[in-house]
């Protein structure tokens, strides 16, 4: 299996955590920005071409591929066990939250009615479920890849579901930086699998920018959410006007 896709990943969060862009990248290489692009989502480069790529981060080619190989012994999802732990006690699932957002240790302890001792104990928890790991001096080393999702319908999804959710939704969306766009229409199984793939590419969006403002202080990053979804239906009472059920079966493309 080609490792070029991986390494060019890796590379690519490198790269942004040192502010540089694909314009920044075009530029070094005397390469129009649109190759540069193409190079990254099409995967297809040459190793001279990934070594000058390397170069821009003072990287040897050995040093990114050593670095993909630590990103993949990160995890990417917890046990349905692990995630009922983190569900069930809710101030582990608010550290649990802290450091997924790059909270340090102080900053918990600033805004947060914990005392020392209690915080180590929670993050001791969390090391030992391999979401974090504990340093001396109670530094925390977040060891989850970039891709960590909550199980599919689990513990901490339902929990969402069932209590975040709600109270999410519980606004007029009308406050600074708040916006909520409905739309309904008639999409054939292929519209909705290319809007699906769409969805996933702005969340991938979100999460590098969640990336690129980790390094920001405290007092410039705010807790944002953002809610994404899609479905084939109908609304309840709109099928009690049905002459007859829907015999219909959407089939995912």
């Amino acid at each position: 299996m080609s490792q070029i896709a991986p390494l060019l990943s890796t590379l690519k969060r490198e790269l942004k955590a040192r502010g540089i862009t694909y314009a920044g990248v075009s530029r070094r290489l005397s390469l129009s920005e649109s190759t540069v692009k193409r190079m990254f989502s099409e995967g297809r480069v040459s190793l001279e071409r990934l070594e000058q790529l390397c170069q821009l981060i003072d990287f040897e080619l050995s040093d990114l591929v050593q670095k993909m190989a630590e990103e993949r012994q990160r995890t990417t999802t917890l046990t349905e066990e692990q995630e009922r732990e983190v569900v069930e006690d809710s101030a582990l699932l608010l550290v649990a939250i802290s450091v997924l957002n790059r909270w340090t240790f102080d900053d918990i302890l600033s805004i947060y009615a914990f005392d020392e001792h209690e915080v180590v104990q929670l993050l001791a928890r969390l090391d030992r479920i391999k979401l974090i790991e504990l340093l001396p001096g109670n530094r925390i080393r977040l060891i989850v890849t970039s891709s960590f999702r909550w199980l599919p319908n689990g513990p901490v999804q339902r929990f969402f579901r069932d209590q975040v959710q709600p109270e999410f939704l519980h606004s007029s969306f009308s406050g600074p930086g708040e916006v909520l766009l409905f739309q309904s229409g008639m999409l054939s199984a292929g519209s909705n699998a290319a809007l699906r793939k769409k969805m996933e590419r702005i969340l991938a969006e979100f999460n590098e920018l969640h990336e690129q403002d980790a390094s920001l202080p405290l007092e410039d990053r705010f807790g944002s959410s953002i809610l994404l979804a899609l479905r084939p239906w109908e609304l309840e009472i709109f099928q009690t006007f049905r002459r007859e059920p829907s015999s219909k079966v959407f089939k995912a493309v």
